[in-house]
């Protein structure tokens, strides 16, 4: 699986995640582009110039302020223009850092803060992906102990989809799981 990303810290959050909820057989990799603008720009020739045997793409964008649904149809078409219509297209929605909201217990393990899994049951964190402005959040919630690169890897590792609010997360990691599960079922055949 190649995925391309707009940022690092989705990288260290996906190094930590994917090993657990992924079949020991799939290997990734990154491809990390500076800025959502850079991989829009970029990541259609990114796909025409892979060399065979071909992986498995997947493009994760954030929504930040822009329309889900619009961010999306784009990504699918530069994909669809590089001939790779297959290619996965997920965005999280509004930021990465919503879906560690989604996920408290795991912002509590990975940055050391006791007792702050119990706030998921606060109206907010039952639906992260409605937070305009997650990354914010996430910095007031752990009193600035979240840094954007090494809190994702340190909070990565303990993603949990089983319990976890975001929508966008749980279609990330579902359409990701299904891709795995699928090229699994071609080998074998």
């Amino acid at each position: 699986m190649v995925f391309f990303l707009e940022e690092p810290s989705a990288r260290e959050m996906l190094n930590g995640l994917l090993p657990r909820v992924l079949p020991p057989t799939v290997t990734f990799q990154y491809v990390v582009f500076e800025g959502k603008q850079d991989l829009e720009k970029q990541v259609g020739r990114k796909l025409r110039g892979w060399q065979p045997p071909l992986p498995l793409f997947i493009v994760l964008r954030d929504q930040d302020g822009g329309s889900c649904s619009d961010i999306k149809r784009n990504l699918i078409a530069i994909c669809a223009k590089a001939k790779r219509p297959d290619t996965l297209v997920r965005i999280a929605c509004h930021e990465l850092e919503s879906w560690y909201l989604g996920d408290l217990c795991a912002v509590e393990l990975g940055l050391g803060i006791d007792r702050l899994s119990s706030r998921q049951r606060q109206r907010k964190f039952k639906c992260p992906d409605n937070l305009a402005n997650a990354a914010q959040e996430l910095s007031r919630l752990t009193g600035g102990r979240y840094q954007k690169v090494s809190g994702s890897r340190d909070i990565g590792m303990w993603l949990n989809p089983e319990r976890n609010k975001s929508d966008s997360f749980r279609a990330f990691i579902n359409g990701v799981r299904r891709l795995a599960d699928a090229s699994a079922e071609v080998e074998f055949v």
